[in-house]
């Protein structure tokens, strides 16, 4: 039986209608949480937010937004807070990615001011959007928890990947800096995936193997990832046995960082 840490709680998360933020949205809510999913993708979300709530029978709110963009940031924030009794999880996930094999140079400046607005800056506003009513909430021992996604991108720095490895060494960067600022009422640590089969890969376990094999990485546990291998570490970071963890950026790429 699925353990019910989050009843009465609620939790949020950006990037919600596909890969990481879909499985969260399922986990939160099968663990008795009240789900806001927040994505730019108006009709998936809504598709997912119907999955979620039929296969949980808990409340899920699907709100459109760019995350890039502090207004609709504001809007999204307030709205949550309207719907959910509270926000206790942020699950700071949306991003996107870019097309394999640019190096710094060749990248456009179009192209490096997008992925950096919805990556990084997407995560600073969000989180600065939330905090001061999750920390004025009312709960013991912590007020709330936050999750950042970032990636083995930061710590590896692909070079055919510049604009994005970038932004990942800026949400390492970030995780650390929110966990030293809202301590010790709500804790932040971030996932760091490795190689896992999403849409930022079109789904395709090929696709993966290519940029495995064109950056001679090897996956000591020798599988690619899936994405319930990163909802695993999301939901612990979620749970009562994390509590005492704040500021760790935890790989889970199946060795790819050792």
């Amino acid at each position: 039986m699925v353990e019910k840490f989050l009843e009465g709680k609620g939790a949020l998360i950006t990037g919600g209608a596909s890969g990481f933020g879909r499985g969260a949205a399922y986990a939160f809510a099968e663990r008795g949480a009240d789900v806001a999913i927040i994505d730019i993708n108006e009709e998936l979300l809504e598709e997912t937010a119907k999955k979620v709530a039929d296969k949980t029978g808990q409340k899920v709110i699907p709100i459109v937004c760019d995350v890039s963009k502090s207004d609709q940031v504001e809007a999204m924030a307030k709205q949550a807070y309207q719907e959910l009794e509270n926000v206790y999880v942020l699950f700071n996930n949306a991003g996107i990615g870019v097309a394999y094999g640019k190096n710094i140079f060749r990248v456009k400046e179009l192209d490096w001011d997008k992925i950096m607005a919805v990556n990084l800056k997407g995560q600073w506003l969000v989180a600065k959007s939330l905090w001061r009513k999750m920390k004025a909430q009312k709960f013991e021992p912590l007020s709330g928890k936050i999750i950042c996604n970032a990636s083995a991108a930061g710590l590896l720095l692909i070079p055919e990947l510049p604009a994005y490895s970038i932004t990942k060494v800026g949400v390492i960067a970030l995780t650390k800096l929110l966990a030293k600022s809202l301590a010790p009422h709500i804790t932040v640590n971030a996932v760091l995936p490795g190689f896992h089969i999403t849409g930022i890969y079109l789904e395709s376990e090929e696709t993966v193997q290519t940029v495995l094999d064109d950056q001679n990485i090897k996956i000591p546990l020798g599988r690619i990832g899936n994405v319930n291998d990163v909802v695993d570490l999301v939901v612990y970071l979620a749970s009562p046995a994390s509590n005492y963890i704040t500021g760790q950026c935890i790989p889970v790429g199946g060795g790819v960082c050792i």
